[in-house]
């Protein structure tokens, strides 16, 4: 317990551990080529009367813009997304007041009970009979979803599940026959590879942007948003207010990501949920209407000489590892407590892999099933230690 509370005293930025894992499928593309022509001459000694004719135009096959291809495919299935949800004004109870109405009527706003809070945002076909990829915070806690597709028909949507950690929902309306996405596999994602936005950024219908894969597996605490439980890909394609939920797309036209507009300060760069983390994450919500999350129950920060300088100075804990993740400490009742993990143990080792920071320890959780075990090698006082975990769920705060 002394070193729990000394730990988190001199710790600034802590993770907690939770998370989900991957799917994938493809795709072709044919860009045009320019054709060339060659034009024949011919010479003579003999002076002869020739009749000449007018040169006549080559068509000249121009090629086609692969982003123009691009949209072509993929835009019929980009769909706009209305929210709307009911919310308290939480007035001040003096205004409603009869008393006080009676002195200051003419100067007491006449505030409702309640307004409603409307909000839009983009989303994607994912199935030929209706079934809609989005951003959870787009529809969540919405009284009434509203889609409208790029023909112009409107259909009322009914949220068959959110999940706040990886910010995606799964949106259902009654329709046939709609023209759906195809999947690249965003685990081989590379860097420098085109990507193309399709969304309503700002309520502007069908905008389409272009740039390129600026980085992929950004983790939550690098992008800075603690509260996710995701590895973005980063893109220099404008993504704003509008697009979140909208798809990220290859130069084939397949889709990579989900575009976020979550992220504050991002100027000039756009996050994206790796497909693969969406489609599994859509699967639970599609058979469950919930995810349940991985989870130890701990908190870490990663090995630096400034943590082991810090320590030593504010808390007179010498930390003789150099390098590993401090467990800094134990969630009461969690599985890591009940494995008997304690603060001050240094994690070296998780699943048999050699791991420095906090992100390759949760991702490992993340990709682990609820139920199964975890080995863990630990340096703790000096000496070398096993202990197996048994992963259990994130506990919501519903």
């Amino acid at each position: 317990m002394k070193h729990s509370t000394l730990l988190k005293k001199a710790t600034t930025s802590l993770s907690l551990v939770l998370l989900g894992g991957g799917l994938a499928l493809g795709g072709n593309h044919l860009i045009n080529s320019p054709q060339s022509f060659a034009q024949d001459s011919t010479d003579s000694d003999v002076a002869v009367e020739t009749e000449t004719t007018p040169p006549q135009e080559t068509a000249i096959a121009v090629p086609q813009n692969y982003v123009s291809a691009v949209v072509n495919k993929v835009g019929d299935s980009v769909v706009r997304i209305d929210a709307s949800r009911t919310v308290s004004t939480n007035a001040p109870a003096m205004f409603k007041d009869p008393f006080f109405r009676q002195f200051f009527g003419s100067q007491i706003p006449n505030i409702p009970d309640k307004q409603v809070q409307r909000g839009f945002g983009s989303g994607f076909v994912v199935s030929s009979d209706g079934l809609i990829l989005t951003n959870a915070h787009v529809v969540d806690g919405s009284d009434r979803v509203t889609i409208t597709l790029k023909d112009g028909r409107s259909f009322e949507g009914k949220v068959m599940g959110t999940d706040s950690l990886t910010d995606v929902a799964v949106i259902k309306i009654e329709a046939e026959d709609l023209p759906a996405v195809t999947f690249a596999d965003s685990e081989k994602l590379q860097p420098g590879e085109w990507a193309i936005a399709i969304g309503n950024p700002l309520g502007l219908d069908n905008t389409v942007t272009t740039g390129i894969v600026s980085a992929t597996g950004r983790s939550s605490s690098q992008v800075g948003v603690a509260d996710k439980r995701v590895s973005f890909i980063q893109t220099d394609a404008a993504i704003n207010p509008g697009n979140s939920g909208g798809p990220l797309l290859n130069a084939k036209g397949e889709v990579i990501g989900i575009n976020t507009a979550i992220i504050q300060r991002a100027q000039g760069l756009g996050f994206a949920i790796p497909i693969n983390t969406a489609q599994n994450i859509a699967e639970d919500l599609i058979a469950n209407g919930k995810v349940d999350h991985s989870f130890l129950g701990i908190q870490m920060a990663q090995i630096t000489p400034q943590l082991k300088e810090q320590l030593k100075s504010q808390t007179n804990f010498s930390l003789n590892a150099e390098k590993g993740v401090l467990i800094v400490d134990v969630v009461p009742n969690s599985p890591a407590d009940k494995a008997g993990l304690k603060p001050g143990d240094v994690i070296q080792t998780i699943a048999a892999q050699k791991v420095t920071e906090t992100d390759e320890v949760q991702q490992t959780v993340a990709k682990t099933k609820v139920g199964e075990k975890l080995n863990l090698g630990l340096q703790r006082d000096d000496k070398q230690v096993n202990v197996e975990v048994k992963v259990g769920i994130l506990p919501t705060s519903n």
